[in-house]
């Protein structure tokens, strides 16, 4: 299947809530990392600091989906990266869905990451089939044909 089958604006808007999301988390995790852990994360005692040093992570994946809603060249990339993160905190959370109290807070974070990472997938699949193919570039060795 050829070509793209998300429409521009579409694309535009799951990449804008993506990362409005992303940020939402960031500047929580920054202001208050306690009441994070608290309300969504209780999977031990917080670690204000280390909370804070996660916040720069998710503001930046925030600040990099938003800037790709204007520059369609970096969409692949940054959702590339959104989804091997994704992976791997989803993953993280599956190895810890029972260590949460209350107990519903590790299903609700594992599921709401599986479902975040698919979608971040499914955009990067998207932009992907979006991107012009490659032009054959002749390269200076290359013989003209006769």
């Amino acid at each position: 299947m050829d070509g793209a089958r998300l429409t521009e604006p579409r694309m535009r808007l799951g990449l804008s809530i993506l990362g409005a999301a992303q940020l939402v988390i960031g500047v929580w995790l920054a202001i208050d990392p306690s009441s994070f852990v608290d309300e969504v994360a209780a999977f031990g005692p917080a670690d204000d600091h280390f909370l804070r040093d996660i916040a720069t992570f998710q503001l930046a994946f925030g600040v990099a989906l938003l800037l790709a809603v204007g520059r369609p060249s970096w969409r692949a990339g940054v959702l590339l990266v959104c989804v091997v993160q994704g992976v791997l905190h989803t993953f993280n959370h599956l190895i810890d869905i029972g260590g949460t109290d209350p107990a519903w807070q590790g299903y609700f974070n594992f599921f709401s990451l599986l479902a975040q990472t698919a979608l971040f997938a499914y955009l990067f699949r998207e932009s992907v089939r979006a991107e012009p193919a490659p032009r054959h570039v002749r390269r200076a060795t290359e013989r003209m044909p006769a």
